[in-house]
């Protein structure tokens, strides 16, 4: 499979697949977009992919792009451990997870939005950071709330890594980056600290990146 990640270091979605790729045992060129430049809405990348936005994953020659949709075809492609439960529930849980990240929390926090705050509705910087830091506490609780099920383990569900993990540890990251007090989610911090311990979570944390600043 040849495959090329057009990215970011710093894009928590472009994290998600190079969790993925890594825990596949796959391997991609890489290709980086600057976001806080623009470089994303650059023609030669709007041509390739005309949402402008990043992930977007080469695969023989196809064009996927959105994370979620990507990491699938990679778990439905590639050998290597199943990012999904085979049972039904199983893999309805492990979605819905993932998609409390990936459409609730992911999509009012992400670069674009901050940016329309502060520049289109001059909201300062401290503004900004209570918007950011609400939107993911109030994912983060009902989150915490579904890890007390009985069918977590050590992940989010069980005790080997899913799209649901992938989708939480850029989240808790970014986090982290804005400074939220996380002392009141011990599940998350748990889930995310045995994922980073593994070393498919630990590479594609973005310090690790080539285009890392």
């Amino acid at each position: 499979m040849s495959l090329v990640l057009h990215g970011y270091y710093r894009s928590s979605a472009a994290f998600r697949v190079r969790i993925a790729l890594a825990l596949k045992g796959l391997a991609a060129d890489q290709v980086f977009h600057h976001l806080r430049r623009g470089e994303q809405r650059l023609p030669d990348y709007l041509a390739l992919n005309p949402q402008g936005m990043v992930p977007a994953l080469e695969a023989d020659g196809a064009l996927l792009t959105q994370s979620l949709a990507i990491i699938e075809y990679l778990d439905e492609t590639a050998v290597g451990p199943a990012l999904l439960p085979a049972d039904p529930l199983g893999r309805a849980r492990v979605r819905a997870l993932a998609q409390m990240v990936a459409c609730d929390i992911h999509p009012i926090d992400n670069l674009r939005v901050l940016n329309y705050l502060q520049n289109m509705l001059g909201h300062d910087e401290a503004a900004v950071a209570r918007w950011y830091n609400h939107w993911i506490a109030a994912g983060f609780d009902a989150i915490e709330q579904r890890l007390a099920e009985p069918e977590t383990g050590q992940f989010m569900h069980g005790d080997t890594p899913t799209l649901a993990d992938i989708c939480l540890v850029p989240q808790v990251f970014n986090a982290g980056r804005f400074a939220l007090d996380l002392a009141p989610f011990p599940r998350i911090r748990r889930v995310y600290a045995a994922a980073m311990a593994l070393p498919a979570f630990a590479q594609a944390a973005p310090a690790q990146q080539p285009d890392a600043e």
